[in-house]
């Protein structure tokens, strides 16, 4: 079966790989997995080893039949649940769509997958923003995201939005000889832990992101130029000096504590 590029599909083939992915889950039989994009089930057969329950969302109705062919059995004792259906279309935040038929609920599954590159930074977004979180993902990803996101020393929109929710870790590179077919860049496995919104105890959600995306609208402008759109620039030189933040700061340079004391501020 040729992968289809449409859908972003590069199958996972190393099986070191999928053991560290695995490994990296902890898993046990009391854990509800949910994959997104199976494939052709080599991660899936390891999930299903390990997990009480795997739940695995796939798009192309030609995988879809393959897998009921391969896991005929698990299938027939309601250990893997198959759903055709687009991951981004069901309704995460509001715990619909046929998930809560599954279990599903905030805190009580893991989400494990190999997901397509261009669905990163939506299916994250969205996952994290649930009502239903997860308690950990473990995702293959671009190496440059993963980085980005748990190692790099300037922040980003990504990184914060991550951060905020959980605590991102690199666990390994993986070379894109992993893949069939071979995508044009390393991947990477990200783990994301102790998922919750505690952040959100102290500021608003929704102002939270407002300036942080303000302050990022213009890169090659300093941060003070950027948020002047939501306060004074006076108000906003005597918020970065109680937060003891530079005038001549850039976004990138501020962490997520001062960030928070910011939004708090203004």
């Amino acid at each position: 079966m040729r992968p289809k590029k449409s859908l972003g599909q590069n199958f996972l083939t190393s099986q070191s790989v999928v053991d560290k992915i695995v490994e990296t889950a902890n898993l046990d039989s009391k854990d509800v997995v949910l994959e997104v994009g199976p494939g052709k089930g080599v991660l899936t057969q390891a999930l299903l080893e390990k997990a009480g329950k795997v739940i695995a969302v796939e798009k192309d109705d030609a995988l879809i039949y393959l897998l009921k062919e391969k896991f005929a059995q698990e299938i027939k004792e309601e250990k893997l649940v198959l759903v055709r259906g687009d991951i981004l279309k069901f309704d995460l935040p509001a715990g619909k769509a046929g998930f809560e038929e599954y279990g599903l609920k905030n805190s009580n599954y893991k989400i494990v997958a190999n997901i397509p590159y261009y669905i990163t930074g939506e299916f994250l977004r969205r996952t994290l923003s649930s009502d239903i979180q997860p308690s950990q993902m473990v995702l293959l990803v671009q190496k440059e995201v993963a980085e980005r996101i748990a190692r790099s020393k300037k922040e980003s929109i990504l990184s914060l939005s991550i951060k905020v929710y959980g605590e991102p870790k690199y666990i390994q590179t993986v070379k894109a000889g992993s893949f069939n077919p071979a995508p044009k860049v390393d991947s990477a496995i990200l783990s994301i832990e102790n998922l919750s919104k505690k952040f959100f105890d102290e500021v608003s959600e929704e102002r939270f992101f407002k300036v942080i995306k303000t302050g990022f609208a213009h890169k090659r402008k300093l941060l003070l130029s950027n948020l002047s759109v939501l306060k004074s620039r006076e108000e906003i030189k005597k918020a970065f000096k109680e937060a003891l933040i530079n005038e001549k700061a850039r976004a990138e340079e501020l962490s997520l504590e001062q960030w928070l004391l910011m939004v708090k501020i203004i």
